[in-house]
């Protein structure tokens, strides 16, 4: 009996397809025939661009926790506030516990991820052996991704301003400008990584 080489097995992450492929090099695109999914996108130095991407993001993060996010100014009064004192001004209840799922889809989460891609990544970038648990680490950071909301966020906080602003005179923080870049880094973050690669790097049979 012919043994079957997994490692030239593709499977669609999108429809499950099960594809018996030559593996992809870098600057080859695998896309599914059944839904046009890209499956797997290897790109030379695309790890260094990854661990960049997520450190920068991890920064922007922690800055738009606490650096001012807007200030509000009407009828002579203004008020400025991080999203941090957003998440202490509620003490208990109903909103408080609101807060904090809002606070964990669009910082914790999203950082979270990034650490664990950093864990995973920096050792097979530097040529090092994996990490203890990587896989099971890469394996959560990709459970993670759906539920990482900096875009909705971003989308919303867009949505609410258009109505403040006929009421008052909004003038936004270093926060803002940083929640802004951060969301253009993750786009970039998730356009670089390519899952197949990570998973064939991580597998000690196929190096």
């Amino acid at each position: 009996m012919t043994q079957l080489n997994v490692s030239s097995l593709l499977v669609c992450p999108q429809c499950d397809a099960l594809y018996r492929a030559k593996t992809p090099v870098s600057g080859e695109v695998s896309v599914c025939q059944r839904c046009h999914h890209v499956i797997a996108t290897p790109r030379r130095k695309a790890g260094m661009q990854i661990i960049s991407l997520a450190l920068a993001s991890l920064i922007m993060i922690v800055g738009a926790v606490f650096f001012p996010f807007l200030r509000i100014e009407a009828a002579g009064l203004s008020n400025a506030a991080s999203v941090l004192d957003v998440a202490l001004s509620f003490g208990s209840g109903l909103l408080s516990a609101l807060i904090v799922m809002t606070a964990a889809f669009i910082v914790f989460i999203p950082a979270l991820r990034l650490v664990l891609l950093l864990y995973v990544l920096t050792p097979v970038v530097f040529d090092t052996p994996p990490a203890a648990g990587a896989r099971t680490a890469f394996r959560w950071a990709e459970d993670l991704t759906p539920w990482a909301m900096a875009e909705i966020f971003a989308l919303g906080v867009a949505v609410a301003l258009i109505k403040v602003g006929d009421l008052a005179f909004v003038n936004f923080g270093p926060a803002f400008w940083m929640f802004a870049v951060l969301v253009l880094l993750l786009i970039l973050l998730q356009r670089s990584l390519c899952s197949w690669s990570v998973w064939h790097a991580l597998n000690p049979s196929q190096s």
